[in-house]
């Protein structure tokens, strides 16, 4: 493990789909527009990076939103496959979603890397604060898997986000291969270290028979957050399933609904729970990380 170095850490974290699962084009009156999706309501953009890479972002809009969710999705998955995923999340939370692909992902030029996903979301940001009028206190970062690094990275550096979810989500890459106690500092995504500078409230979901990155991840990152929600341990859970979990919906609308009372008292520390209903989500992709 002494030889471990970034590069060989990062191999681990990332693998795009072959070929990508959709395509990116441009109609006759300059409009972009995503091949995954007929949705009127999608606004579809090329956003460039700090680094010169160029990503695809999507913007899923709901006439009554209540928050923007930025969605950062698993390491085997591109916006293609997140589709019906957004559509349910988008209709039962009533939320707008922004996504995005990472750096060498999907349609987005450029190679996969730690850094070059701080930098995309960072762009992604951007357009949701200056394309859109957005306030920290309207977004809500969502990190599934690997995206748990760049949802950390950016809501460390934001003191008014309205909330954090942590979906599957790792210590950190050398901790999903290697039982290691310390940071060393060729590991990437040290979310183990930038989760104690989050100062929203932070919601974690994990699957209590996660085989790819094991619970005690989650566990671990609820307990240093400052400000705890009630986590899910989804019971039988693995890494790539949990939103066929009737529990996963269920209260992930329970949390959005304490965000929005939050919101309306000033915000208020007090977090107050409603039950909604139960609606089954549909699974998308989420690869964590393996060993090749």
């Amino acid at each position: 493990m002494g030889n471990v170095t970034g590069p060989v850490a990062a191999k681990f974290a990332f693998f795009p789909p072959e070929p990508p699962t959709y395509e990116v084009n441009k109609t006759n009156d300059g409009v972009m527009v995503f091949s995954g999706s007929n949705d009127k309501s999608v606004d579809v953009h090329v956003l460039d990076t700090k680094v010169g890479n160029k990503i695809v972002a999507t913007f899923w809009k709901h006439p009554f939103a209540r928050f923007t969710l930025l969605y950062s999705h698993g390491n085997a998955a591109d916006l293609g496959q997140m589709v019906d995923l957004f559509i349910e999340l988008r209709a039962h939370l009533r939320v707008n979603i922004m996504s995005y692909d990472y750096s060498g992902y999907g349609r987005s030029t450029g190679k996969p890397s730690e850094f070059n996903t701080y930098y995309d979301i960072e762009a992604v940001f951007e357009l949701l604060k200056s394309g859109y009028g957005f306030k920290q206190e309207d977004l809500i970062l969502y990190g599934q898997s690997v995206g748990s690094g760049p949802t950390l990275h950016l809501a460390s550096k934001l003191p008014k986000l309205r909330g954090v979810v942590l979906h599957s989500a790792i210590l950190s890459g050398l901790r999903v291969l290697y039982p290691v106690k310390v940071t060393f500092w060729f590991d990437i995504f040290k979310n183990i270290d930038k989760i104690r500078s989050v100062i929203c409230p932070v919601f974690v979901i994990h699957g209590t028979e996660d085989e790819i990155v094991d619970c005690s991840h989650g566990k671990r990152l609820w307990e240093l957050s400052k400000q705890k929600y009630d986590p899910l341990w989804v019971k039988g859970g693995g890494h790539c399933n949990l939103e066929t979990f009737p529990e996963y919906i269920k209260y992930l609308r329970r949390f959005i609904n304490a965000m929005e009372k939050i919101s309306m008292t000033c915000q208020s520390s007090k977090q107050v729970t409603q039950s909604p209903s139960i609606t089954e989500s549909k699974h998308n992709k989420c690869l964590g990380f393996v060993k090749r």
